[in-house]
């Protein structure tokens, strides 16, 4: 019981990683805010949770909006009493397209959902932290934009992962003084929904051919890694294991990026 009497926030939790994450986190003894902007899944993952014996909220919330994410903070705070760990999850792979066909809506969708979603999360919730006297973040970026560059056409999601490492490594000097650590997991193929809703043009323009070893993740015969193990490592850099661990990023890829 990792996280016994402490409690958690995750974002982007309906499904795939942000899921896997709160029921990881419940099944360690936290309370869990799940949150998402489809109240009908954040519903059934805090279902979930009770099922399991724990304590889930549901908070339907956009986290490109700052007022339904204030409230849902509030919320959160308001039924559990404080708040210890965030992990901001919440995401899109967005459009992919060569750069001169991506559309500049296409493009600030991306900037909104990943990186100010990121921020409205850390603002929002940062002054929770302090109050509870240390805390921590956990930011769920990808080895997109910051260790692998050969998805064609993922410069808007690329940006935004990289954005995301930049800010882990400034704020966690920045609130090391009010023990907060902040770190990122980066994975690399996952067996999650996120495809399903990607829009991919032009591949083959601004794709670079590239004949990749026999299985190009090494550790798994090339099947990608799942939900549940990018979950164990959240728990892990969130957790008193990891107090003196911030400012990192953790690669969870099965060596996938090194190929690449």
């Amino acid at each position: 019981m990792l996280f016994a009497g402490k409690v958690a926030l995750v974002t982007g939790a309906g499904s795939g990683i942000g899921k896997a994450t709160a029921l990881a986190f419940a099944r360690h003894g936290a309370s869990v805010g799940v949150l998402s902007r489809t109240a009908e899944e954040v519903e059934a993952v805090a279902k979930e949770i009770l099922a399991l014996g724990g304590a889930g909220l549901a908070l339907a919330a956009d986290v490109t909006d700052e007022a339904s994410m204030r409230g849902a903070v509030e919320q959160l705070v308001a039924t559990f009493g404080s708040l210890d760990v965030v992990v901001a999850n919440a995401g899109i792979n967005g459009v992919w397209a060569p750069i001169d066909d991506l559309k500049p809506a296409e493009w600030d969708e991306t900037i909104a959902v990943n990186l100010r979603g990121t921020y409205l999360t850390l603002h929002l919730t940062v002054p929770f932290l302090k109050r509870a006297g240390e805390g921590a973040i956990v930011v769920v970026s990808s080895i997109n934009g910051t260790r692998t560059f050969s998805t064609p056409g993922a410069t808007a999601y690329a940006a935004t992962k990289a954005a995301q490492l930049a800010m882990v490594q400034q704020l966690a000097l920045e609130l090391g003084k009010a023990r907060i650590r902040v770190t990122a997991v980066c994975p690399g193929a996952i067996e999650t929904s996120i495809d399903e809703n990607t829009k991919q043009r032009g591949a083959g323009e601004s794709g670079i051919p590239v004949v990749w070893p026999e299985g190009d993740i090494p550790v798994s015969d090339g099947k990608p890694g799942t939900a549940d193990e990018v979950a164990d490592a959240i728990l892990f850099l969130a957790s008193s294991k990891a107090r003196h661990i911030t400012g990192i990023p953790l690669w969870i890829d099965g060596g996938q990026g090194l190929l690449r």
